[in-house]
């Protein structure tokens, strides 16, 4: 009876997500781009995969290969465990519709054990922070916030004093040195949770170990022209950097598209939270040498030295998730028209995005042609959860935005 009824539900919402007129890719740009209908598409291809999830409580979905219809599904213990039910808050947000938040909060709960084990690997802000800390945010639910500051306290617990970072792979990576300590730029994201924590109710000893990691990363994992590096190893027992590489991708030297995006991202947060001027300008920074370096349609390759540019893999994810971290820092600058000029690329990669990258009709995810890990052959061409995760954050943000100037 319960699965009947949840079916009922779900179809309820797809039939009124599918009479809100979505926007069509094929329309020409104008300069009047409808957020609201992109957010009805994103409730109608959310309804759709409701309809695909397995009643087994572990199924998440992550990805869809390009030619193929069907989600891989992953359990909590997936890095990208935490962006389905973040969208899904995302879409109470934007709709205000409590079966959204009812969605939401039962994905949420399965990552649960996630508070109370020991880490596995830094990805549990991504985890913890995008399911539960959106969903704290929106309900004020004191079990959700219980389950916050126990995440925080665990990833804690790979925070290496001696190096000054949060150790990202607790295990032998290739090419990582183990058992030396690595940090990964993706790991930057991770620091809102520490930072929240810190303000919250847990210890402030959190604040300090967020601030540090964004320190000695500033330091160590970027080149003099401000691209960056994935990954850099440390000895783990002296703090000394022994080496910098990019694990996911073209070549050590080279600007991993979402790295970077990692990097623009993660550090005008730390500036929010910190309001520290000097992350300000290292987001700054580390935005214009990506934005310089863009194609003409703002859409990155996976990597900005593939030797086979222009037939190389695009990367949706890394133009979604810059285009969100560009909205934000839209708000935090004080220069008026790097304002403007940040809000005005993110407004157009956010375009490009919902003109010739949406799903539609090929599967039921919100975005095509996002690029995971090339090197490994893993994800190329595919759909894949944060990609949407950050598309619908962009529209979000793009729509207060605009409200704020209205």
């Amino acid at each position: 009876m319960r699965n009947c009824v949840r079916l009922l539900s779900l179809l309820v919402l797809l039939t009124l997500a599918l009479g809100c007129g979505n926007v069509s890719p094929e329309k020409k740009r104008d300069s009047t781009f409808n957020v609201n209908a992109q957010l009805e598409y994103c409730a109608d291809q959310a309804a759709k995969t409701l309809l695909l999830i397995p009643n087994d409580s572990s199924s998440l979905p992550r990805n869809i290969a390009h030619d193929s219809k069907e989600w891989r599904f992953i359990d909590y213990k997936d890095w990208t465990s935490g962006f389905w039910p973040g969208t899904l808050w995302y879409l109470y947000e934007g709709t205000n519709d409590k079966k959204w938040e009812k969605e939401a909060d039962a994905f949420s709960r399965y990552l649960t054990p996630l508070s109370v084990t020991p880490a596995l690997d830094h990805d549990i802000g991504f985890q913890v922070f995008n399911s539960f800390g959106n969903g704290y945010r929106l309900t004020g639910n004191p079990e959700y916030k219980d389950i916050i500051l126990k995440a925080a306290d665990t990833l804690a617990t790979l925070f290496n004093p001696k190096v000054g970072t949060i150790l990202s792979w607790p295990r032998d990576v290739p090419n990582m040195e183990w058992p030396q300590h690595n940090t990964i730029m993706d790991n930057m994201i991770n620091l809102e949770l520490l930072f929240w924590a810190s303000k919250n109710g847990g210890d402030k000893s959190l604040y300090d170990m967020a601030a540090s990691h964004a320190d000695v990363t500033m330091r160590n994992h970027f080149r003099p022209d401000f691209t960056s590096y994935h990954v850099v190893i440390y000895d783990r027992e002296s703090g000394k950097k022994i080496k910098a590489v990019t694990h996911q991708g073209y070549e050590d030297e080279s600007m991993w598209a979402r790295g970077q995006g990692w990097a623009i991202y993660g550090y005008t947060m730390v500036y929010r939270e910190t309001g520290d001027k000097k992350y300000l300008d290292w987001a700054q920074k580390v935005a214009q040498v990506y934005l310089d370096r863009l194609p003409e349609d703002l859409i990155p390759y996976w990597d900005f030295s593939a030797p086979d540019i222009p037939k190389a893999p695009r990367d949706a994810s890394a133009a979604a998730l810059v285009a969100s971290a560009l909205l934000e820092l839209t708000t935090l600058t004080k220069d008026a028209d790097l304002a403007k000029m940040y809000a005005d690329k993110a407004e157009k990669m956010i375009v490009e995005l919902s003109e010739n990258y949406l799903s539609k009709e090929k599967n039921s995810a919100f975005l095509l042609h996002s690029t995971g890990h090339k090197p490994a052959g893993s994800e190329i061409d595919y759909s894949i959860n944060y990609a949407d995760y950050y598309y619908i954050e962009a529209l979000l943000r793009l729509k207060k935005l605009k409200a704020q100037k209205s």
